[in-house]
């Protein structure tokens, strides 16, 4: 039996497995997500819009579909939330900017369409940095709040989704991410959360910051719920041409093996990278994570990690580049509804050729240089942020000290792999702590195992805060 009295915490593989069997109405679940939604979140401002009528009319569908026995799959009839980026038609989608706060779509994204072929139910659009970027905009009202301590700045960009998926407010989320936006607000959440391989996911229908960066993935509570969610969005897609046509395994069937998932598997560590400028508490985390992953019969491997020094410096070339570029008639037409954002737009415009080029250069370069340690490991392990945590006054030191914090994100955008985020500790003051798996190229199934496996061995993912 399900203890209910936890539901807006269950693993989403629990609620589907109840939703299957008959035991968990997707109209109770829908109605009760909503009723919190309505309460905890005057708190935690995690979503822009919360669309109630159309997730319970998709509530009431999935629920008659179910019980006249067209069962879709683990995500039907499951509330889940996704980041307002992602175009749905007939809906505003914003980009969490003034400039397109009007916005509204004739078509729906390629993963919003999968979602609810799915039958997925979406509860509502979760609230970002501007364009995916900046800061929070003030159109928008008060920024999303840290679930587990106040104050504390939730990540970004892709915050609300964090912060909803961290305080039960919806059984998953989708963000995006182009230099961590998946995984800063993953771990600062304590979620787990996936940076798929550049072009396994359409970005059709959705909201550009980079285009040769962007990546849509999951956010969830649990690796096997990520995979559940990765199962439904990855794969080609006809308008797309980005999109990868390899192939797509069942991600959570293959995380059966549980805690063998981690067996044999190489993991690359170079305690220099991990380490130097980085806080004590979260390489002591990552080291009390890797000692539970040799445990499991993983094999660490030291190696010597490229410099990313010139890989996240240039980065934010191309990014703010290609900003410029996506941005550039809105801009021109409307700079005043824009927040922060248009210091990266008109950055964006003010890069010499030469610069520009060199950034393309360093992307292919560190690429190949990343695909040389992949000849001697599975993943290589490292921290997602030097610091624990950033107070939301602190914002302004943080754009001053990018090179320092995106130095473990933007680099593997730059090499287009993917990583995977999960929980790994706690700090003095209660702050999740968290660390990433990179993987080689289309290394997702590899990424969800080993986290997966980690899951199964301890209890980070299960933590909660007291909402």
């Amino acid at each position: 039996m399900l203890d209910t009295s936890t539901l807006p915490y269950l693993p989403l593989t629990d609620v589907a497995a109840g939703i299957r069997s008959g035991e968990l109405s997707p109209v109770t679940l829908t109605e009760m997500l909503l009723a919190r939604i309505a309460s905890v979140d005057a708190t935690l401002h995690s979503y822009i819009a919360v669309t109630g009528e159309s997730a319970l009319a998709q509530a009431r569908q999935a629920e008659s579909e179910i019980r006249s026995g067209r069962y879709r799959g683990p995500l039907h009839g499951v509330p889940i939330a996704i980041k307002d980026l992602f175009f749905t038609k007939g809906t505003p989608a914003t980009f969490g900017s003034g400039a397109y706060k009007d916005f509204t779509s004739d078509y729906s994204a390629t993963v919003v369409d999968r979602l609810e072929a799915a039958g997925a139910i979406i509860l509502g659009r979760l609230a970002l940095h501007e364009g995916a970027l900046a800061e929070h905009h003030p159109a928008f009202g008060e920024a999303p709040r840290h679930p587990y301590v106040p104050g504390f700045w939730p990540g970004g960009s892709s915050s609300g989704s964090g912060v909803a998926t961290a305080a039960g407010l919806c059984f998953a989320s989708l963000g995006s991410d182009t230099g961590g936006s998946i995984r800063f607000p993953s771990a600062i959440n304590g979620v787990t959360g996936l940076k798929p391989t550049w072009g396994r996911v359409s970005r059709y229908g959705v909201f550009t910051l980079a285009d040769s960066l962007d990546s849509v993935g999951p956010m969830a509570r649990t690796a096997a719920d990520a995979a559940a969610v990765f199962d439904v969005i990855a794969g080609q897609d006809d308008n797309d041409p980005t999109s990868l046509r390899t192939p797509v395994p069942s991600y959570l069937a293959a995380l059966e093996g549980g805690v063998l998932g981690a067996r044999d598997l190489k993991i690359g560590v170079d305690w220099d990278y991990i380490s130097i400028d980085t806080d004590p508490e979260i390489v002591g985390s990552i080291k009390a994570a890797l000692d539970v992953f040799e445990t499991l019969g993983a094999k660490l491997v030291p190696i010597k990690m490229p410099s990313v020094a010139d890989a996240t410096r240039l980065q934010f070339v191309i990014m703010e580049t290609e900003c410029a570029r996506y941005h550039e008639a809105h801009y021109k037409a409307n700079p005043d509804g824009f927040g922060r954002l248009r210091e990266t737009i008109e950055r964006g415009f003010a890069y010499k050729q030469t610069e520009i080029a060199s950034a393309y250069i360093e992307k292919d370069r560190f690429r190949g240089k990343l695909l040389e340690v992949f000849e001697e490991v599975d993943a290589i392990a490292a921290p997602i942020m030097p610091w624990v945590g950033v107070r939301y006054e602190q914002m302004d030191e943080i754009f001053e000290s990018i090179a320092s914090f995106g130095r473990y994100g933007g680099p593997y955008n730059m090499a287009g792999v993917p990583t995977i985020t999960f929980p790994v500790g706690s700090n003095t003051i209660g702050l999740p702590l968290g660390m990433q798996l990179i993987g080689k190229h289309l290394s997702e199934a590899t990424l969800f195992k080993a986290a997966h496996a980690f899951q199964q061995a301890t209890p980070w993912h299960l933590r909660r805060p007291s909402f």
